[in-house]
């Protein structure tokens, strides 16, 4: 079924909005230049050298605010929510992704005390519930996404997020025959937080709009978590646009990587090391006010492959300067 991304082709692109639009990101979603970032403390002291942008062609766009050095890290991003495939849900942590040494088959696993704790909240919420119908449906169809749409419901319900807080984000237009669908998703989740005694204000967020709003945003904004192997020193010196993968491990949303333009000869990166934490690298010698873009896809497949994913994932068509050379 095809999607179709809503108009992008908004005017606003006044200074004030753009201010407000740069201080909205930077002030509520995590992110540092590479010169603060280490390992095992990142500081969040200096704003990374871009700026998100709006434009009349290509709607929200991010931008360098200075030279960035090929295989510089640009940036880090925390997601504002992720889950494991149920692949993963016994083997990484349940809270940031990371692969564990030893899983426990008969729950979910954390990776450590620090991410318990985080998860604390939407997890005493989730553990009052009855999750076996919602979890059968989604296995059976092969559906990941609708879990990102769960652990957010949580979340709201627990009070560590908004109920409005992917409206920044772009929606995908859904079929009637996607809705349909999506529907009897929203009855089963809805069901089981009902029958778990979960009632009264605070569900009423939790409407079949609701779902279905939260699901168009995440269906072209989530990333496919890869764990890359090698050194972190070793991917930061890289300069190559792809690394070897070990697995997809889930899905996550972010909000500063999500506003991100796709290209098929990308000027930049995200990695994944150990776990869903977000690095943006520089595959190249990128200039002040050139737009940084990622490719959302496999970069090695060839023009029609590439076409056809992007059209039928996407709702676009790709006219990059490799996509005109029909490389």
């Amino acid at each position: 079924m095809l999607l179709t991304l809503a108009s992008r082709k908004q005017r606003w692109t006044s200074p004030f909005k753009q201010l407000l639009l740069n201080s909205y990101i930077f002030n509520h979603f995590y992110s540092t230049t590479s010169n603060d970032i280490t390992e095992s403390q990142p500081s969040q002291s200096t704003p990374p050298p871009i700026q998100v942008l709006l434009t009349e062609s290509t709607g929200r766009g991010v931008f360098a605010t200075r030279k960035i050095g090929s295989g510089e890290l640009i940036h880090t991003a925390q997601p504002f929510v992720c889950h494991p495939y149920f692949s993963s849900l016994h083997t990484v942590c349940y809270f940031c992704l990371k692969k564990l040494a030893n899983g426990d088959n008969s729950g979910v696993n954390f990776c450590g005390d620090s991410c318990r704790k985080q998860a604390m909240g939407f997890c005493e919420v989730e553990n009052q519930a009855d999750w076996s119908a919602f979890d059968t449906h989604c296995r059976t169809r092969g559906l990941k996404y609708p879990l990102l749409v769960r652990r957010l419901a949580c979340m709201v319900l627990s009070g560590v997020a908004s109920s409005n807080s992917l409206d920044i984000l772009q929606p995908a237009i859904l079929s009637p025959q996607m809705i349909a669908l999506m529907e009897e998703e929203f009855g089963l989740l809805r069901c089981a937080l009902l029958d778990a005694d979960l009632t009264g204000e605070k569900m009423a967020f939790l409407t079949k709009q609701w779902y279905i709003g939260v699901l168009a945003r995440i269906r072209i904004n989530a990333f496919r978590i890869e764990l890359v192997g090698g050194s972190y020193e070793d991917l930061l010196l890289s300069a190559s646009s792809s690394v070897n993968a070990e697995a997809a491990v889930g899905s996550a949303i972010y909000m500063l990587p999500s506003f991100y333009n796709h290209d098929c000869d990308p000027n930049v990166h995200i990695l994944w090391i150990e776990n869903v934490n977000a690095r943006v690298k520089a595959l190249r010698d990128i200039e002040e006010g050139e737009e940084l873009r990622i490719c959302y896809i496999d970069a090695s497949m060839n023009y029609k492959a590439r076409q056809t994913l992007l059209s039928e994932g996407f709702g676009f068509q790709c006219h990059c300067l490799r996509c005109l050379s029909y490389d």
